[in-house]
C-alpha cells in the first residue's frame, strides 16, 4: 500500500520553521500573536504526524522515501538531501508533536511577564524544527545537521536567563560537554563514508551492508562504539551526564521538552535508528547494555539525596533513559527501549510541567521548603500523583508496561543487568515518594506555609503575601492531558497484546507474561513507595536514619559521587593550566617575535632617516664604513678559505 500522508512528511518541521523566522523577524511587534503564531505551527505539525501515525497504523503501509535535493557532488560520488518516513519515526514524530504542542500551550501561562516571550517561543520553534528534521533524516549526515541544531537550541534555551551567572554556565556546560559526544559521532560518520560501498551514507543502504556482512567486524563495532558515544552526550549516559541536572537552569518548560521529547530523547533515537550496526557487532551492544545498567543504578542512587525538585526529577530521567540504552543493548530489538520512550515522554514532561507548576506557585525549587499543597493545587496535586506513579512502574500506569518489557528481557538474557534494574526501579519509587511527600502532604513549610493574615475595616482577612495557589488553565489543561496519557499509553503494547512490539518491526512476538518479573517489579516499586510513607509522612522511622549514622555516605549521594569535583580537578584545572601556559607562550614568544621584529624595523627606519640628513659629511662616513665593513668579509672569507 502506498502512503498518501507520508509524502508531505516535509511540512512537520516546515511549520515551526516557519513560527521561529516570523518570531525573529518581528516577534515584538507581534505581542500577543506571535504566542499564537508559535502553538498553532506545533499544532499543525501535530496534526499531520498524526495523520501520517494513523494512516501507518490503519494498514500495511511501505516506507517512504524522498531523496531528490542534490546537496553535494565530489567527482562521482552526489550527497542527495530529503526525508523518509517508517514506523519507528512515525511514532517519534507523534511524541515531539504532542509534547511540544502542551509545552507551548502550557509556557504561554507560565512565561507570562517575561520581557522576553517571543525570543522564548521562537526558540521553542527552532528547538522543535531541528528535532523533527532529525526524526525525519534520510541519511547520516543530514542527521548530524539536526544534531547539531539540537545541541545549539539547548544552549540557547538553557541559558536563556543569561543574567544568571548559573545559566549562563549550565548553558556552556551542556554545549561542551555535549560536543564531546558529537566528536565520537563524528568520527562515526566519517568511517561510514569510507568503508560503506558507494560512500553511502542514507539509512536504506547502511541497512543492507550490516545486514549483509559486508563490512569487517573490527571496524562494525568501532562505528557502533563511536555511534554510541554521540548518543552517550546527547541523552546523558555516564560520564558524559552531568550537563543534563544543571541544565535545570532554564525554564522549566524547557525542561520538560528536553527531558521528554527532543535533546535526551535523540540519543535513544539515534541507537534505534542504527540498530542494524549495534546488532551487527554483539561487543558494541554489551558496551550499551552496561553502560545503560549502570547509569540507571548511578543516578537513581543521587536522586534519593537532591533536595532540588527539578534536580531529582533530572536524575531521574538519567536514570531512565539509562533504562532505555540497557534495553537496547540487550539486543533483542529496539522495542522495549522505544516503548520505554514513548511512555517515558508523557509521565515525565507530566512531572516537570507539573513541578513548574509548584514553582510557580511557591517561587522556590528546595522541596524541603514545600508541604501540604495538596489542599490548595488539586490539579497540580492528581496529575503530579499519576506521573509519579507511572514513574515508579506501579499497575497499571503507563511505566510499568515498558518497565516491565525490559526488565522481562533482561530477566531472559542477561540476570545481572535484571537485578540491577529492579534495584534502580526501588531506589527511582523511593525517591519519587519522597518528593511527592514533602510537597504535597503533611504541613506546609517554608514558602508553602500560609501567609499572616492581618484584618482590614469590617474584619475580613487580608494576607501580607500571596498564598500557593492552583496555576492557570492554560498551565493545568496540560497536565491533565498528560496525566491520561500516563495511565493508558503503555496498553499499547502489554505480553497480553504486543501491538507495538509488531508493528514497529514487522515481525510477531510470541511473549508470554513472566509472573516473576512482574511480581519482583511490582515489590520493588511499592517497597519504594512503603518506605517514603513511613519515613517522609508517617514519620515512623526517623529522617536522620542514614545521614545521621552515615553522614559520610549522604554526603557523597548529595555531592553526585563528587563527579563534578574529579572532572574540575583532572581536566578542567589542568585544561585550566595548559591554557595559561599557552597564554604566555602565545604573548611573551609569538607575540614577542612580532614584537622584536618590529621594533626592529622601525629602529632600522628611524636610523636610516637620521642617517639620511642631506649632509656630504654623513654620507662620506657612511660610504667609507660601508667599504671598511665589505673589505673585512672579503678578507675573512679568503681566511677561512685559506685555513
Amino acid at each position: 500500500m502506498v502512503s498518501d500522508y507520508s509524502q508531505y512528511a516535509w511540512l512537520i518541521p516546515l511549520f515551526p520553521l516557519l513560527a521561529f523566522l516570523a518570531l525573529t523577524a518581528m516577534g515584538r511587534q507581534l505581542k500577543d500573536l506571535g504566542i499564537y503564531i508559535s502553538i498553532f505551527a506545533m499544532l499543525a505539525s501535530f496534526i499531520v504526524a498524526l495523520l501520517i501515525f494513523v494512516e501507518r497504523i490503519g494498514g500495511k503501509v511501505e516506507d517512504y522515501t524522498w531523496n531528490k535535493l542534490h546537496w553535494l557532488q565530489v567527482g562521482d560520488f552526489t550527497l542527495n538531501m530529503g526525508f523518509e518516513v517508517n514506523n519507528l519515526n512515525a511514532l517519534m514524530l507523534v511524541i515531539v508533536t504532542l509534547v511540544s504542542l502542551l509545552v507551548n500551550i502550557y509556557s504561554k501561562g507560565y512565561m507570562k511577564g517575561d520581557e522576553r516571550i517571543h525570543v522564548f517561543f521562537g526558540y521553542i520553534a527552532l528547538f522543535s524544527f531541528s528535532m523533527l528534521g532529525l526524526v525525519i533524516s534520510e541519511n547520516m549526515l543530514e542527521l548530524y545537521i539536526f544534531w547539531e541544531l539540537v545541541g545549539v537550541c539547548s544552549f540557547l534555551l538553557v541559558g536563556f536567563w543569561y543574567f544568571k551567572p548559573e545559566a549562563k554556565a549550565a548553558a556552556k556546560k551542556a554545549f561542551i560537554v555535549t560536543r564531546i559526544g558529537d566528536v565520537g559521532l563524528f568520527i562515526a560518520i566519517l568511517l561510514l563514508y569510507w568503508y560503506m560501498p558507494g560512500h553511502a551514507l542514507d539509512f536504506t543502504s547502511i541497512h543492507n551492508a550490516f545486514t549483509t556482512g559486508k563490512i569487517d567486524p573490527t571496524i562494525i563495532t568501532w562505528i557502533a562504539i563511536l555511534i554510541f558515544i554521540g548518543a552517550m552526550g546527547k541523552s546523558g549516559q555516564f560520564p558524559l551526564h552531568t550537563w543534563l541536572p544543571d541544565a535545570m537552569e532554564g525554564p522549566t518548560p524547557i525542561s520538560a521538552l528536553i527531558h521528554a521529547a527532543t535533546m535526551v530523547a535523540a540519543g535513544v533515537y539515534l541507537v534505534a535508528r542504527t540498530f542494524d550496526i549495534f546488532h551487527a557487532s554483539p561487543d558494541a551492544l554489551l558496551v550499551v547494555a552496561y553502560v545503560g545498567g549502570f547509569t540507571a543504578i548511578f543516578a537513581a542512587t543521587i536522586g534519593i539525596a537532591q533536595n532540588d525538585i527539578k534536580r531529582i526529577l533530572a536524575y531521574s530521567t538519567v536514570s531512565q533513559l539509562g533504562y532505555m540504552m540497557m534495553a537496547l543493548g540487550i539486543g533483542v530489538s529496539y522495542t522495549s527501549g522505544m516503548f520505554h520512550l514513548f511512555t517515558h515522554a508523557f509521565f515525565k514532561a507530566l512531572l516537570f510541567l507539573g513541578a513548574g507548576s509548584v514553582i510557580h506557585a511557591v517561587h522556590t525549587q528546595d522541596i524541603n521548603e514545600m508541604g501540604g499543597l495538596s489542599r490548595k493545587m488539586k490539579i497540580t496535586t492528581w496529575t503530579f500523583a499519576i506521573g509519579t506513579l507511572a514513574l515508579s512502574g506501579i499497575f497499571p500506569f503507563a511505566g510499568f508496561w515498558s518497565k516491565d518489557m525490559i526488565l522481562t528481557e533482561a530477566y531472559e538474557h542477561n540476570l545481572l543487568l535484571f537485578w540491577v534494574g529492579v534495584i534502580a526501579a526501588f531506589f527511582t519509587a523511593f525517591y519519587m515518594s519522597r518528593l511527592f511527600f514533602l510537597v504535597f502532604m503533611g504541613s506546609p513549610r517554608g514558602k508553602a506555609r500560609s501567609t499572616e493574615e492581618d484584618h482590614d475595616d469590617l474584619g475580613h482577612a487580608v494576607h501580607t503575601a500571596h498564598e500557593p495557589h492552583e496555576s492557570p488553565a492554560t498551565m493545568t489543561t496540560p497536565l491533565i492531558i498528560l496525566a491520561v496519557l500516563a495511565v493508558v499509553a503503555g496498553f499499547v503494547n502489554t505480553p497480553f497484546n504486543e501491538w507495538l512490539s509488531q508493528w514497529l518491526t514487522g515481525h510477531d512476538h510470541d511473549e508470554k507474561a513472566n509472573w516473576t518479573v512482574i511480581i519482583l517489579s511490582t515489590l520493588a516499586g511499592v517497597l519504594g513507595i512503603g518506605l517514603g510513607y513511613l519515613i517522609y509522612l508517617k514519620r515512623t522511622i526517623p529522617r536522620d536514619v542514614v545521614s545521621g549514622k552515615m553522614p559520610w555516605l549522604y554526603t557523597l549521594l548529595n555531592r553526585k559521587y563528587f563527579i563534578d569535583e574529579i572532572y574540575d580537578g583532572v581536566i578542567v584545572k589542568p585544561l585550566r593550566g595548559l591554557g595559561w601556559i599557552l597564554e604566555l607562550f602565545d604573548v611573551y614568544v609569538v607575540d614577542g617575535i612580532v614584537r622584536l621584529v618590529a621594533f626592529t624595523v622601525v629602529g632600522l627606519g628611524r636610523l636610516g632617516s637620521r642617517l639620511q640628513n642631506g649632509q656630504l659629511q654623513t654620507y662620506g662616513v657612511i660610504m667609507i664604513l660601508g667599504m671598511l665593513i665589505l673589505v673585512l668579509a672579503i678578507a675573512g672569507r679568503r681566511f677561512i678559505h685559506a685555513g
